[in-house]
Formats: structure tokens, sequence, C-alpha cells
């Protein structure tokens, strides 16, 4: 069933950063979030995880509403890649990626066995072992990046919650973690919520985009045909061109000044 937003609105003091947003988001599908600077993606991602609740509209999630999930269920739901993650806590990598398995563990138990041989596992997929005695305190924006993106995965739930994920990676580890997200929607079927800059890298990924401008949603479909120059000029207020290149399958768009 996945996400039914009905007229959400949510506002920092007189300011409207989600402004009526009406959308629905179906499990398996790779959705890129998409516009200018404070149009409202991430607010948007915080209300679909219940960081945040509308102070208007409704947000179901399979069917009931967000705040009738429990935080420890909700969590068993959704995992979040937050924008920005300040630890000022000499936590190992292993130890915070661990931290994603808490909503699997009972109540005041450690990790298992089992748990932490998942946990290494997820750090190697996001190439991120080599960190794992290291402290977060020590490590690059990027390579934090990766240890977050990992603490995601470890939580394995149906839903990842991405606020710009590739903001401070290079190409490799970008189309890594971004191929990671891919392949948990085509073999498990999750649905993969991600705030993009990048434009044409979302393009390659997304199954689907949600353009935002002033809190609200100004278009959304599928990638293959909500891709329009019109659209696109409206949402950045740039001329556009747009193409199709066959090595990505995707369309891509060329800005002009």
């Amino acid at each position: 069933m996945g996400f039914e937003l009905e007229n959400v609105s949510y506002a920092y003091g007189d300011y409207p950063a989600v402004d009526g947003v009406s959308l629905s988001l179906t499990p398996g599908r790779f959705y890129a979030v998409i516009g200018p600077n404070g149009c409202g993606k991430t607010t948007l991602l915080d209300l679909l995880c219940g960081h945040k609740r509308p102070d208007g509209g409704d947000i179901r999630y399979n069917g009931h509403r967000l705040p009738d999930y429990g935080k420890r269920n909700l969590a068993q739901q959704m995992a979040l890649v937050p924008q920005e993650y300040r630890v000022n806590f000499p936590y190992t990598a292993r130890e915070v990626v661990a931290m994603g398995r808490y909503p699997h563990i009972g109540r005041f138990s450690p990790p298992s066995v089992d748990d932490m041989a998942f946990v290494d596992t997820v750090l190697a997929d996001c190439r991120a072992d080599h960190l794992a005695g290291r402290y977060m305190t020590e490590l690059s924006g990027g390579e934090k990046q990766r240890v977050i993106f990992a603490r995601a995965m470890a939580q394995q739930t149906p839903v990842l919650l991405l606020d710009e994920p590739c903001a401070n990676l290079d190409v490799k580890h970008a189309l890594r973690l971004l191929d990671l997200a891919a392949d948990r929607v085509t073999r498990d079927g999750a649905t993969v919520v991600a705030v993009m800059h990048d434009i044409n890298l979302a393009a390659r990924y997304a199954d689907d985009f949600v353009f935002m401008k002033a809190g609200q949603v100004t278009a959304a479909g599928k990638t293959d045909e909500i891709f329009d120059v019109n659209i696109l000029r409206s949402v950045f207020e740039v001329d556009v061109r747009l193409t199709y290149e066959a090595a990505v399958n995707a369309p891509q768009v060329v800005f002009l000044r």
C-alpha cells in the first residue's frame, strides 16, 4: 500500500515549508525528490518518517496513520539517511552501524553474533569495512556518509529515505550506494525516496520523479514521462535541453547559461 499523503502542510513559524502536498508512494519504486533549495524536500522526508508531525493534512503508511505506529515499530519500517549526521562521542563506525539493528533486538539485549555478522556484511557492501574500527570523529565527510548509509541498510526496513545521500561522496562511492538502494527496490520490493540535487544521476536510478517548488509538488510521475522541458524550466527557472543517453538508459538534462 505504501504512503498516502493528503493535503499535508508543515510550517516553520510563518514559513510554509510543505504546503498542501497530496502524493502516493507505492512499494517497489525508487522515487527521486527534486527541486531548488528551500522547497521543502528535507521537511517532506522528516514528515514521512515521523520525525515531524504535519500541521495539517494526513499521512498514512500501509493504511495506518503514522502516529498510530510506535517508535520501535516505525523504526522497523523506515530507515533515514539524514543530510547531516553529527556525533560527538567516540563511537566506532562498526558501533554506529550496529545501532541499525536495535529496532530488531529485544530491550536491554545486546546485538547477537548474527547481528554483528550482518553489520560486517553491510559495511563491506558499502565499501566501508576498512573503517569499522575507526572513530566517527576521525572520519571525513564522505567516510561518515558511507557509514550512516550502512547503518540504514543494517536496519533492514521496507522503506529507505535518503536525504542527499551522495552529497559528500566521490563518483565511485555514490554509484555504489545508489546501486545498493536500487537493488533493495528490485530484489526486495522496497520503497526508496531520495532527495537529490544531481538530476542526471537521479534519472539513472529513479523510477519516478517528484518535483517540488515553494513547498508544493508541481509535478510527479514516471521518469520517462515526467521529463519535460517546460516542467524543468518552471521548477529550476533555468533554460534546459533534454537528451537521451543510451549508455545509462536514461534521459539527461543540460542546463544552459
